[in-house]
């Protein structure tokens, strides 16, 4: 059986490709088109995959964290980013972070977050992080992997099994975006209306 990523099926993202430099490169020379709301629109594109995961299964929480050096982290309890294993028997994670959405990129209708701009995907925040980590867990393992500007500057590094599955998500916006502000309580409604599956908690820890 042929397992190379070429012979893969895409659905989301191309398989066979880990790094895709000219995407990355489109979004951070506009990042005022790709996060019209700075930081905030950057946590809007995660949120978006953790509510797809707990609509899939009816149900899922999510904890957003203001940390104090100003970096920003998504916790969600779904499954986990998608894996595979190559012709070596390696995982493969699903190329979320450096590879385009082939849904918001190359077709015309797009999903509109909370915040009112279109969804273009995981790309758009690695790509306008100074540094991303993305800790996986599924049921058949952990890993995380770290990003500079949608880079990936590591490999799948393993971490311990704490029989939990989701996906952590904490990146350091880069300045150009300017500073996260505290969303105020009608963003939090936008998020219960239009995300119903999860159930969103913020909490800002900028002082302590």
């Amino acid at each position: 059986m042929d397992t190379s990523r070429a012979s893969w099926v895409n659905t989301t993202h191309d398989w066979s490709s880990v790094v895709d430099t000219d995407h990355l490169a489109q979004i951070r020379a506009s990042p005022a088109e790709f996060a019209p709301d700075g930081p905030w629109h950057l946590v809007l594109e995660v949120l978006a995959y953790a509510a797809d995961e707990a609509a899939s299964k009816g149900g899922g929480r999510c904890v957003v964290v203001l940390h104090s050096d100003g970096s920003l982290s998504v916790r969600d309890d779904g499954r986990g980013t998608d894996t595979r294993v190559d012709e070596h028997g390696r995982s493969v994670k699903k190329p979320v972070m450096a590879t385009k959405d082939l849904r918001f990129f190359d077709f015309p209708q797009v999903e509109v977050l909370p915040d009112g701009h279109p969804r273009r995907g995981m790309s758009v925040v690695a790509a306008l992080s100074e540094w991303l980590a993305h800790t996986n867990r599924r049921l058949n393992g952990a890993w995380t992997q770290r990003y500079e500007n949608g880079i990936p500057v590591t490999g799948l590094e393993p971490v311990e099994v704490d029989g939990t599955t989701g996906t952590l998500v904490h990146f350091g916006p880069d300045g150009s975006l300017g500073p996260m502000t505290v969303p105020a309580a009608g963003d939090h409604a936008r998020l219960a209306t239009v995300w119903p599956h999860l159930e969103v908690q913020v909490l800002d820890r900028r002082d302590d």
